[in-house]
C-alpha cells in the first residue's frame, strides 16, 4: 500500500516516514513546485499533508507567505485528493488555528479566535476542506497538534535542554505553569490508525500527550536524565514582573512578553481522539520527554 507525504523531508516527515516504512507501508513524496499539477496514481492508499510555513517567532516572515503555503498549498493538495483513488487524507493543522492563549483546558468545541497570521492561514484551509462534500467512500482528518517534539526536533524543547544542560539556574521557577506536549511517537501512532481503520469518523481532533507537564517538571526531567539535580530558583513573582518591565525599556533578554511565552499556561484535551481510539497512547508525557532528552544528549 502506498501513501503519499509532502513535507517529508522535515521533523515530523522523517519521523512518519521511518515509522510507516518500518510497518510496511511505501512513502512517496508528494512534488509540490508551483508549475507541476498535484495528482495521484490508482492505489494510492492514503495523502498525508505535513508541507506548510511555521510559526516564525521572530516576526520576520511576511504574511502572504503563510496564505500562499499554508492555506492555498492545503487547498491544492486536498482538491488533489478528491478526484483521486484515495480513501484517506490527513493534514496537520495547529491548536494555533483556535487560540494563542488558552484559559483552562482547550477542546475542539472552543470557538477559533487565531491572533497570528499562522494561526489564521491554518483556520482557512481547515475550514476549506470542510466545506467541500465528502464522497461516502472517503475520510479526511484535520489534527490540531500542540507543541511536538523528538528526535531532530530544533524546538523550545531544545533550547531549554542547552540551558539547563549547562547547570545554569532556571529562575521562574515561582511560576507552576501547565503546558501539552505532543510526543512524535505518539503522533505517528494516531495517524496510522487513522489510515488503517475505517471506524473513526472524518472531523477535527486535537492531538497531546495525555498530561500536562509545568517546565519545572520539564526541567527536572532533564536534570535527571543528565544525573544532577536541578537549579530552581523560585524568585518571587512580583520581582520578575519588574525586572521584566525594566527590560522593555533597556532591551534586556528577558522583558514581558518573553516572559509570558516562558511562563503561560497551554493545556490541550486529547480526550475526543482518546475516545475515538478505544485504546492508550504508546508512550506517557514524561516517557516523551524523557526519549527526546535522550535523542539530545546523543546529539540526534
Amino acid at each position: 500500500m502506498s501513501i503519499h507525504i509532502s513535507g517529508s523531508t522535515g521533523f515530523v516527515g522523517l519521523n512518519l516516514k521511518n515509522y510507516l516504512s518500518n510497518e510496511g507501508y511505501h512513502i512517496l513524496p508528494i512534488d509540490l513546485r508551483s508549475s507541476n499539477i498535484i495528482s495521484f496514481p490508482p492505489q494510492t492508499t492514503a495523502i498525508i499533508h505535513l508541507a506548510g510555513k511555521a510559526h516564525d517567532l521572530k516576526k520576520a516572515s511576511h504574511p502572504a507567505e503563510y496564505y500562499e503555503i499554508n492555506t492555498a498549498l492545503s487547498k491544492k493538495v486536498f482538491d488533489a485528493f478528491l478526484i483521486s483513488d484515495a480513501e484517506v487524507f490527513i493534514t496537520l493543522s495547529s491548536v494555533k488555528a483556535v487560540a494563542d492563549f488558552v484559559k483552562g483546558i482547550l477542546t475542539e468545541d472552543a470557538m477559533p479566535n487565531p491572533q497570528t497570521h499562522y494561526g489564521k492561514s491554518k483556520l482557512l484551509a481547515e475550514q476549506y476542506i470542510l466545506s467541500k462534500p465528502l464522497p461516502t467512500e472517503k475520510r479526511v482528518y484535520i489534527l490540531r497538534p500542540c507543541m511536538i517534539h523528538g528526535p531532530g526536533n530544533k524546538g523550545n524543547l531544545n533550547l531549554l535542554y542547552t540551558t539547563i544542560s549547562k547547570k545554569i539556574p532556571w529562575p521562574l521557577a515561582a511560576f507552576d505553569n501547565q503546558r501539552s506536549f505532543l510526543s512524535i511517537d505518539n503522533l505517528c501512532f494516531v495517524i496510522k490508525a487513522l489510515i488503517e481503520r475505517r471506524d473513526i469518523p472524518s472531523g477535527t481532533y486535537q492531538v497531546a500527550d495525555d498530561l500536562p507537564l509545568s517546565t519545572n517538571q520539564v526541567i527536572e526531567l532533564i536534570a535527571k536524565a543528565l544525573n544532577f539535580k536541578p537549579l530552581l530558583w523560585r524568585i518571587p513573582k512580583g520581582i520578575i514582573a519588574g525586572i521584566s518591565s525594566i527590560g522593555d525599556v533597556l532591551g534586556l533578554p528577558l522583558n514581558t512578553e518573553r516572559l509570558q511565552k516562558l511562563t503561560e499556561n497551554y493545556v490541550v484535551s486529547n480526550q475526543k481522539i482518546k475516545k475515538a481510539l478505544k485504546e492508550d497512547l504508546p508512550l506517557s508525557s514524561s516517557d516523551g520527554i524523557l526519549k527526546t532528552i535522550c535523542s539530545l544528549k546523543k546529539g540526534v
